[in-house]
């Protein structure tokens, strides 16, 4: 007797956030399930890193969620026509500063109406675990907020809540390894105590990916957590452990308050202190599942802590890091270099090496790796950022290697990404001007062994204060710049 086919036609699922830390690692398992994915994006380019950025059942469509556009929402809602679901990773905390409350807001509304106009069948939400009361963190108040005004809609709604996602390259991770790793002895917050139910990220994308298959998650409220309820300061142990290193030495004191303790995160770890605050506060409320429907609706096997943990730093160790948060976030818009006064130092030199093995020369910069040189200065400006609450030179990047559009780099951005032929960083240090650093590739005549590699520093300056900074710092270019040009030069050697 033969076998029929399922002849259904497949879900067509709608990704907003697909270049944040979880939509990015979400819209791979979805394709793998044969869904139909659309990803609206902003900056389309953010996806080409991913290897799946080209599959078949991938739509791309380049746009954004603008609560006061309406044309954005139109489009929004347009390229959601006909989906059965449309999962809502958006959070403007990377991107929106202290107001980040309030735009959640507008942006949770907007796309509620255009997930309405476009007849969508399910919203998926992710939201935090924290009960209401007089004591919820802002940022868990905010992500409560959010899911009770998609449940306003008429579009119904499945939302999930979690407490510390585990996985490499997540913001809360990021600061726990980083605490570990560098404060052998800890001055810590009371709350260090609280208790909190932690899930490993595969948990979580196992979790939204299911729902899609269970008709019973339509319309609930759903908390998910990992195996065990336990305390920040017992996760610190564990990731020690993790790493190889010695118990650590945690001192809970009642005088450490959110602001002062997200302002010695932002010292010691990769996160600012505009992220860390609102992550910190969120540590002294209890977060803890109050509901097992995702146990019985979607039963399956659950990461351990400790297991999490251990699976993040094996994917470090192994540069398998899918996405990481500091990728997450508006690409801010590139300035007019034509316009106003622009100074620029430009120099090149020509390589007995391809473009294809100048370019990954060039593409290691920053990180672990350096500068190629006068390191001690690059390090003590990033310190001068850091003081000045820029991002210095503690985000670090994703791969020792590899790049991609949109890319955080220390306190550089990749503005300009061309393979083999280009690579720009835009600065996001504290400045009174715009700065970049490009690197131009060329082949020279044809020849496929000899490149021509043209590094140009831009400064656009604001104001008076802003053309005294270059000139205060013209002198270390003459050390600095010849210096990374020869180290490019030298590694390109190697690699051919």
């Amino acid at each position: 007797m033969a076998i029929q086919e399922d002849q259904s036609p497949r879900k067509r699922v709608l990704v907003c956030g697909s270049t944040g830390y979880v939509g990015g690692r979400l819209v791979p398992r979805l394709l793998d399930r044969g869904y139909e994915v659309i990803c609206l994006v902003r900056s389309p380019q953010k996806l080409e890193v991913h290897a799946w950025h080209d599959h078949p059942s991938l739509t791309v469509v380049r746009g954004e969620l603008d609560p006061d556009d309406q044309a954005s929402i139109d489009r929004l809602g347009k390229a959601a026509v006909g989906t059965d679901a449309a999962y809502y990773l958006i959070h403007s905390m990377i991107s929106a500063g202290e107001d980040y409350a309030s735009r959640d807001r507008k942006l949770a509304k907007a796309f509620a109406d255009a997930m309405q106009q476009a007849d969508c069948k399910r919203i998926i939400y992710l939201g935090g675990l924290g009960e209401w009361g007089p004591d919820l963190s802002r940022h868990l108040q905010s992500r409560r907020e959010v899911a009770e005004i998609l449940q306003m809609g008429t579009v119904p709604v499945t939302v999930f809540r979690a407490a510390m996602i585990i996985g490499s390259g997540s913001a809360s991770f990021e600061i726990l390894r980083y605490l570990v790793d560098r404060l052998p002895i800890m001055i810590t917050p009371k709350w260090v105590r609280i208790e909190t139910q932690p899930i490993a990220i595969r948990d979580v994308l196992r979790y939204l990916v299911e729902t899609l298959d269970v008709p019973e998650t339509v319309g609930r409220i759903i908390d998910i957590g990992g195996t065990d309820v336990l305390s920040y300061r017992d996760m610190m142990q564990m990731a020690a452990k993790a790493e190889g290193l010695s118990r650590r030495i945690i001192l809970p004191v009642p005088v450490l308050t959110p602001k002062l303790s997200s302002g010695w995160i932002s010292l010691v770890t990769p996160v600012s202190a505009d992220i860390a605050r609102p992550l910190a506060e969120g540590l002294r409320n209890r977060t803890v599942c109050k509901n097992d429907l995702a146990t019985r609706l979607m039963p399956g096997p659950l990461f351990s802590v400790q297991q999490a943990i251990d699976a993040a730093f094996g994917k470090m160790q192994n540069r398998e890091v899918e996405t990481r948060w500091s990728t997450a976030g508006e690409m801010p818009g590139d300035p007019e270099w034509s316009g106003g006064t622009v100074f620029d130092d430009r120099r090149e030199c020509v390589i007995d090496a391809s473009p294809k093995d100048v370019f990954a020369a060039v593409c290691k910069i920053g990180g672990k790796y350096g500068y190629w040189g006068a390191d001690w200065l690059w390090w003590l400006r990033g310190v001068m950022d850091q003081v000045i609450g820029g991002p210095g030179l503690r985000r670090g990047r994703r791969h020792p290697e590899v790049l991609s559009y949109g890319e955080a780099v220390d306190f550089w951005r990749v503005s300009g990404f061309v393979r083999d032929r280009q690579l720009t960083l835009r600065a996001e240090m504290r400045l009174p001007g715009d700065a970049e650093l490009d690197f131009t590739i060329e082949a020279i005549d044809g020849d496929a062994s000899k490149a021509r590699l043209i590094q140009t520093a831009r400064f656009r300056p604001l104001g008076l204060l802003g053309i005294a900074y270059w000139y205060a710092v013209l002198p270390m270019h003459f050390f600095v710049f010849p210096t990374m040009l020869r180290g490019i030069r030298r590694d390109a050697l190697k690699i051919a």
